[in-house]
């Protein structure tokens, strides 16, 4: 096994495509051959062993390239070891907070045989916001850097360990990984 690894996402003022950025950092720490790629332009999943996708969560919705490359790619998914995230504001403040995974994105994770998406908070910063309601939604209090970059890291090493084991590399925490 090669253990080829794309980050695919969906991404609009951003946030999710730097979350998507430090994850296939960290992988590469690991020394796992990434690709980052903005879901659209994704054609295909064949040339990955591993995929990571996330998305943005906007009006309680997936970005829709995110979501196209996942029905669209559902059967090759069932194939391949799978993880799946997104971002957004509604898991920010104090908690606890309500799953936001969208009941769409639930049914086709079920489908597929991996686990409901991992939720990271966003960020939505006035110099980014692009849209109406992202720019009205960036002059509230609920705008800002709410990443928990520690713990977006701390689930792409437990990712790339995985990984590691399963193309039979030895691996460590601190990113000096060695073929076996």
């Amino acid at each position: 096994m090669d253990g080829r690894v794309l980050v695919a996402y969906g991404s609009k003022c951003g946030s999710t495509k730097e979350i998507a950025e430090a994850i296939a950092m960290e992988l590469r720490l690991h020394r796992l051959d990434v690709d980052v790629r903005p879901a659209d332009v994704v054609m295909s999943v064949h040339p990955y062993e591993f995929v990571i996708l996330g998305s943005a969560i906007y009006a309680g919705r997936w970005r829709r390239p995110a979501m196209r490359l996942l029905r669209r790619e559902r059967k090759a998914l069932m194939a391949r070891r799978v993880w799946l995230f997104q971002s957004g504001l509604s898991v920010t403040g104090p908690g606890p907070w309500k799953d936001p995974t969208p009941p769409d994105v639930a049914t086709l994770a079920a489908e597929i045989g991996v686990s409901r998406p991992v939720t990271f908070a966003g960020a939505l910063l006035p110099e980014t916001a692009r849209g109406l309601l992202p720019r009205l939604m960036a002059r509230t209090k609920s705008a800002g850097e709410h990443r928990d970059w520690d713990r977006i890291r701390a689930w792409a090493r437990e990712i790339s360990a995985e990984i590691a084991m399963q193309i039979g590399r030895s691996w460590s925490a601190s990113g000096h990984d060695s073929l076996r």
